[in-house]
């Protein structure tokens, strides 16, 4: 479900190039990151405004709009840290596509983070993306919605690494895979010390929590 591209709508495209400086020449983002925007991206361009007056979806105070953002990287991909100084910049949920030259021809892959739009700077959840596809992948047609934030909500829940359950929505899909992934450490962590540990009651105590741990990830996966 996840790996693959969108055809998003020509009454959407903009294909407007944005100098780099717009996101990291200021004050605030610090010179190891501006040197990652330097090193890792040739160009941005706003590819595509996915709004009511262009793709005919209500909007919303919490999805005014959805920008569609492609970046071309200098090198093979572009690090979260650069794409979090690009999503905070921009007051809109952006959808990500990443553009990499490779041997045998360029690849794509998509990746975004949930956003909260409210206070003076966007508060940007966990990335999640697509592999690399070919950039000349056939594009699937847009997922059904009723209006924009059913859009970026589904935009979102198909870059999900899970599929979501019945009436879970995206940041309750995020929050059940941030305690499946800490749950995943926990179990790793008993394992190595249980096959470290040479006392047999210690060994018992260690079989009980790791029994624990599991019983508690099937439940969340």
């Amino acid at each position: 479900m996840k790996d693959m591209l969108y055809r998003w709508p020509q009454n959407a495209a903009l294909g407007r190039t944005i100098p780099k400086t717009k996101f990291y020449d200021h004050g605030s983002v610090r010179s190891g990151l501006r040197d990652k925007f330097v090193g890792q991206v040739q160009r941005i361009v706003w590819a595509y405004k996915l709004a009511e007056e262009t793709i005919r979806l209500k909007d919303s105070d919490v999805v005014p709009e959805i920008q569609v953002f492609t970046v071309d990287t200098k090198g093979t991909d572009v690090g979260d840290d650069v794409l979090i100084a690009i999503d905070r910049t921009v007051h809109f949920p952006i959808i990500f596509e990443i553009v990499s030259a490779h041997e045998n021809g360029s690849r794509v892959r998509v990746t975004a983070a949930q956003k909260q739009l409210s206070g003076t700077t966007p508060t940007v959840g966990t990335y999640f993306t697509t592999s690399w596809l070919a950039s000349d992948t056939p594009r699937s047609p847009l997922p059904a919605a009723i209006d924009l934030p059913s859009l970026y909500e589904a935009l979102l829940a198909s870059l999900l690494p899970v599929a979501k359950r019945p009436a879970e929505s995206v940041a309750e899909a995020t929050d059940r895979i941030a305690r499946t992934r800490k749950i995943e450490r926990e179990i790793a962590a008993l394992e190595r010390k249980l096959r470290a540990e040479p006392q047999f009651n210690r060994k018992v105590e260690l079989q009980r929590a790791l029994r624990e741990r599991q019983a508690a990830l099937a439940e969340m996966t």
